[in-house]
């Protein structure tokens, strides 16, 4: 029997506030010219001082369960992809899952900003191979938290955000679902995108925060050239093993890091920028939470339909990769 995974709904939670690029020219030496010609970012969205990354979730989460027509108590599984948790402990998905009315399991998954990706593979493994009917996946940011605001490097990346997708379980051998994908991760570049600060290895105290290890720190031109090369090998090997050309793709929904490496993977893989999903000019890079808020926006406005081949793409610190192939629709 050929049991798959597929979406059976969606949506998204954004805060109100923006943070627009001549807002920054404001604070850092920086530019709006220089910004939208290096990244692509125009603004992005900043949680107010209620709003956290539980709250996002917490949003997007019963709003996705509700478009899937179903109660809190059908959802046998919660998997939350972070960076940016609610607190040490417990679990960021406690928290969600209280907010949402759901009693199953839940578990937080951190990889950076390839976690949504992680988050629906593994809910769907577990789905498929675990006899569940409904798992939950979100991806939950907010970023505004731990970035310096003086850093001009990585103050104008970053937004806040989250999106969540509902999968549903089928026994139809033509079911569309989660095809294929590709998970990676090189250690040896844990030191290109991190927080030293706050954790067992450099504790909290006084003097880690005054000299600002809790905040993220990045190696950008080292993070773009192995970004490129991550998203193009781990698309190429998730389209290989679903037997699946790029000519064939309908849709490629990339992580919105950076419009460049956007521009230059999708290049690479052969896949045209009308066939591309990109919103990183309105959001910024919302890490886990990207990929699937540009996934519910094409949805929601028309762009993706039911049958269409959707390749999503992420990479994030540690240096994670990950890939998945989905035909979207309902059984």
């Amino acid at each position: 029997m050929n049991t798959r995974a597929f979406v059976a709904g969606w949506a998204s939670a954004v805060p109100d506030g923006r943070l627009t690029n001549a807002d920054l020219e404001q604070r850092v030496d920086t530019t709006d010219a220089w910004i939208v010609e290096r990244t692509g970012i125009r603004e992005r969205r900043v949680a107010s001082r209620d709003q956290t990354t539980a709250s996002l979730a917490i949003e997007a989460g019963a709003t996705a369960v509700k478009y899937a027509g179903l109660a809190p108590e059908a959802i046998d599984l919660l998997v939350l992809a972070t960076a940016t948790p609610e607190q040490p402990i417990p679990h960021t998905g406690a928290f969600v899952g209280e907010g949402i009315g759901v009693r199953c399991g839940s578990f937080d998954l951190g990889a950076g900003c390839a976690g949504f990706v992680y988050a629906l593979v593994a809910g769907a493994s577990m789905l498929t191979g675990g006899g569940l009917e409904h798992v939950l996946v979100i991806g939950a940011e907010t970023l505004s938290r731990i970035v310096n605001p003086a850093d001009r490097g990585t103050c104008i990346l970053f937004g806040d955000a989250a999106a969540a997708m509902v999968l549903g379980r089928s026994d139809r051998p033509d079911a569309p679902g989660l095809l294929a994908w590709d998970l990676g991760c090189d250690g040896s570049a844990t030191g290109l995108l991190e927080i030293r600060g706050g954790g067992s290895r450099m504790p909290t105290t006084p003097e880690t925060v005054a000299a600002g290890e809790h905040w993220l720190r990045m190696q950008g031109q080292e993070v773009f050239r192995r970004a490129v090369r991550a998203v193009v090998d781990s698309g190429a090997a998730t389209l290989e093993g679903a037997g699946v050309t790029a000519a064939e793709v309908d849709w490629f929904v990339p992580h919105q890091a950076n419009l460049r490496i956007i521009d230059a993977a999708r290049h690479r893989l052969g896949i045209p920028e009308e066939r591309t999903v990109v919103n990183i000019e309105r959001y910024g890079n919302t890490s886990a939470a990207s990929i699937p808020l540009a996934l519910a926006e094409a949805a929601d406005d028309g762009r993706i339909r039911d049958g269409d081949l959707v390749l999503c793409s992420g990479f994030g610190a540690g240096m994670t990769w990950a890939s998945a192939l989905l035909r979207w629709g309902h059984p």
